[in-house]
């Protein structure tokens, strides 16, 4: 009795196990994001200054330098009209003078301004252009 108890679960389990291994057709193998980059932008008390000031749309950290006197909030923003997909507007801070601070953004294409809580620092021009390619194929990405 105990023997076919357990062969009539051993049965169900397996058919519940094969009934959970069809292919799904709906799954879609998409993409991984481009790797993201590394842009450094330095604040002093005239403009802030941004390198590289292009490069291709996707994820971006801007490791931002503080060389001011004064804490600064960095705010990077859609420089066009209205913004042709909506725009983006992300800030941080603030950065004590004479510190770094950190800004992640999705960048897409477009022309953008990075710019201070300060109005006496011009702010700095960045294009971007096409995405870039797929980090699909490369290791030991994040």
């Amino acid at each position: 009795m105990r023997a076919r108890r357990g062969a009539w679960l051993a049965a169900a389990a397996l058919a519940a196990g094969l009934s959970a291994c069809g292919s799904d057709d709906s799954y879609e193998n998409a993409l991984r994001p481009p790797a993201p980059i590394n842009v450094t932008a330095a604040i002093d008390g005239e403009r802030v200054r941004v390198s590289p000031q292009s490069f291709g749309a996707g994820p971006v950290v801007f490791v931002i330098s503080n060389q001011s006197g004064l804490a600064q909030e960095v705010t990077f923003e859609t420089d066009e009209l209205g913004g042709s997909q909506g725009g983006i507007r992300r800030s941080a801070g603030p950065i004590a003078p004479r510190s770094t601070g950190t800004l992640k953004v999705d960048a897409r294409q477009g022309t953008y301004r990075l710019s201070t809580s300060s109005q006496g620092v011009r702010a700095a021009s960045v294009e971007v252009s096409e995405p870039r390619p797929s980090a699909q194929d490369e290791l030991l990405q994040p």
